[in-house]
């Protein structure tokens, strides 16, 4: 309910707006796990999947009225919700052995590609998903 159904009533809202205005900048947050999945994960990994496509139907929905909808991709990010997982050093070797800048992402690792789709230089980029996981998805 919260990372898709949430996502989309939220995004339908803000297009009421965006539309009439012939202007606007919609930004899921997704997950690498829209790309591959995870043993143990499979509500998360199909809702983050449901994401992406939600992402690429409303960029194909909105365009036309200068709305453009994209998606952040984040890796392994510690977070409330998977704190339990940091918790666990053996699966913090684990995945920061297959991050290849040897590290989990920070939320400021998501600020400047956030204010690049924001802003007019993004103008015709509408229905990306874009991986911001310290090279996690080339491991794969």
């Amino acid at each position: 309910d919260t990372n898709l159904r949430g996502s989309f009533f939220v995004a339908q809202a803000v297009a009421r707006r965006m539309i009439p205005r012939r202007s606007g900048r919609i930004i899921n947050i997704g997950s690498v796990t829209a790309v591959f999945g995870y043993a143990g994960l499979a509500p998360y990994c199909a809702s983050r999947g449901g994401i992406k496509q939600l992402t690429m139907s409303l960029a194909d929905d909105w365009g036309r009225h200068g709305v453009t909808v994209n998606c952040l991709a984040p890796g392994w990010f510690k977070t409330a919700q998977n704190k339990v997982l940091y918790d666990n050093t053996k699966w913090v070797e684990y995945i920061v052995g297959r991050i290849p800048l040897g590290r989990p992402g920070q939320p400021s690792d998501l600020d400047g590609t956030v204010v690049f789709l924001s802003s007019d230089a993004s103008a015709y980029i509408t229905g990306a998903v874009i991986p911001i996981d310290g090279g996690i998805l080339i491991a794969h």
